[in-house]
């Protein structure tokens, strides 16, 4: 039986896996998961299904010919109907979030608006689109330390980063490997004023930012052991970063596939992050 469109316009599986990955920012902060952190879970669903609705709101038109199947274009609901669905769910995570900590609230509220502004106008805007979805990645650590305080969230600020940055790379190539749907669609990516080539290079760059800051002594956990794991990771990471380099249109991209190499990096990476403040 089909979920009824108010479920399915949350994308209910991205949502609930952003809810349970910001239960990774409580382990890191605490080495545990209190049973009163699991009420970051219902948050982040709440926000990210908030954000995937007023998305939907503002591609509507674009959905009409790319996603019929979507609740807007079928006529299941009203485009106004969906945007005040979509702030009742803002406000709904926003105030949970307050029963969590003052920093959780505050990140609760600047996640909402950054969403928002995505769906507004960021996406449109070449490179800041990129940013911005990557820092929304990287906040749910940044969330998860957030339930124990200023102490936690500075735990967990050397994963958010990394993960910004290898996510900010891989955003970029993937804009570069879909230049040709772009132009037709009417959209304005960095690869598209670049050039291919010129992208590749840019997010190398900020790939091998994101092995460097993983190298740095910030973490408590900091030593041979994690040197050593963490190597394993930044090398898939500047793998995949790297095979983009010989490449200069979006054929030559997609094949290299350097965006899947650099997604089983990222894993890696963090499953590694994870471990060590865990065990180390």
């Amino acid at each position: 039986m089909a979920l009824p469109w108010y479920i399915r316009i949350l994308r209910p599986v991205n949502a609930v896996v952003a809810g349970i990955a910001s239960l990774l920012g409580v382990i890191v902060a605490t080495g545990t998961v209190p049973l009163p952190s699991l009420l970051l879970v219902p948050v982040v669903v709440l926000i990210t299904g908030a954000g995937n609705t007023v998305n939907d709101y503002y591609d509507r038109s674009i959905d009409a010919v790319n996603r019929p199947d979507r609740p807007i274009p079928r006529g299941e609901v009203t485009p106004e109907g969906t945007l005040r669905y979509s702030a009742a769910l803002f406000a709904a995570g926003i105030i949970l979030a307050a029963f969590l900590s003052v920093e959780c609230l505050a990140i609760a509220a600047l996640n909402s608006l950054v969403l928002l502004l995505y769906a507004r106008t960021l996406k449109g805007v070449p490179l800041v689109g990129n940013i911005a979805v990557a820092y929304l990645s990287g906040s749910i650590f940044l969330f998860g330390g957030a339930y124990a305080g200023t102490e936690g969230l500075l735990l967990t600020i050397p994963i958010a980063a990394i993960t910004v940055l290898c996510m900010s790379s891989r955003e970029v190539l993937k804009d570069a490997e879909d230049i040709e749907g772009d132009r037709i669609g009417g959209a304005r990516t960095l690869p598209m004023i670049t050039g291919v080539r010129y992208a590749a290079v840019f997010a190398f760059l900020l790939a091998l930012s994101a092995v460097i800051l993983s190298y740095l002594p910030i973490v408590p956990w900091w030593g041979t052991a994690y040197i050593g794991a963490i190597t394993v990771a930044d090398i898939i990471i500047l793998a995949g970063a790297a095979a983009a380099l010989r490449c200069d249109d979006p054929t030559c991209l997609r094949s290299s596939k350097a965006t899947g190499i650099l997604k089983y990096g990222m894993f890696a990476a963090l499953g590694i992050l994870i471990a060590s403040a865990v065990l180390l």
